[in-house]
């Protein structure tokens, strides 16, 4: 073998290549350690949605930030694990999305964006503006969707929001929206009433509701306001006075409308 001058140039540019990696990897591993690159700030941004501002926090806490700042990053600047940052982000209550990369040479950029409540999801959970499900512990005052499961609250919230356009003109508001098991709507309003919307022509039945309210349906009683409007009927509805109503003898407790 010795006398292989082939061989022995071989095994030369082996070992020489061996030692070359052993000092790169022993390198790159001084890189990764600390007390080189040690990240130094943490830039935070809050946007809302997916427009690029300068918000500022409406739920989660400075303090639960530093939290996690603490607990949560390891190694430096090349060797944090930006993935498991960002999970730890969105863990946090109120978040609904985090965004973190590295800022050269010592700085990490957060980018969080917060849950925007929109209603109760029945009594265990919230919707935000975007139509999803979310669960915090929160005491404020909001309209509760009730719903068949947690993946019709998209439709409850944009059937919500149209629904509150075609009630702008009469300046009701609604408590409460019901997509039922069978699929049928009802509504709850700031008034006491009940409307019953049912499975078809949701839309068209409520802006007939809107339509006739003020010369029809608001001069049936001036002091209180109707417990119930069924408007399930094609050519007209029926409603349902308060009892004080009722006990009246001269006025009738249903009545149809065209």
């Amino acid at each position: 073998m010795w006398n292989n001058h082939h061989a022995l140039d071989l095994l030369a540019k082996s070992l020489f290549a061996m030692v070359a990696m052993a000092v790169l990897y022993e390198i790159g591993m001084q890189l990764i350690r600390p007390p080189l690159f040690p990240i130094k700030e943490i830039n935070l941004q809050v946007v809302q949605g997916t427009e690029d501002n300068n918000s500022q926090l409406q739920n989660v806490t400075y303090a639960q930030i530093e939290n996690l700042v603490r607990k949560e990053i390891e190694g430096n600047f090349i060797s944090v694990n930006l993935t498991a940052l960002r999970e730890a982000f969105v863990k946090l209550p109120w978040v609904r999305d985090a965004r973190v990369n590295r800022e050269w040479p010592h700085g990490l950029n957060v980018t969080l964006e917060e849950h925007q409540a929109l209603a109760y999801w029945g009594s265990q959970a919230l919707v935000n503006t975007h139509g999803e499900v979310f669960r915090v512990t929160a005491d404020v005052d909001l309209p509760v969707f009730i719903g068949p499961n947690e993946a019709s609250a998209l439709e409850v919230t944009q059937q919500y929001r149209r629904f509150n356009q075609i009630l702008a003109p009469l300046q009701q508001q609604i408590e409460q929206v019901m997509l039922t098991q069978r699929y049928a709507w009802r509504i709850h309003l700031n008034t006491g009433t009940v409307l019953e919307l049912g499975r078809n022509e949701i839309e068209e039945r409520l802006i007939r509701y809107v339509s006739v309210y003020d010369h029809s349906i608001a001069r049936l009683n001036q002091q209180e306001s109707l417990v119930y409007v069924d408007l399930r009927y094609p050519n007209g509805f029926a409603i349902r006075l308060p009892e004080t109503m009722q006990r009246e003898p001269h006025k009738s407790a249903v009545k149809r409308e065209t």
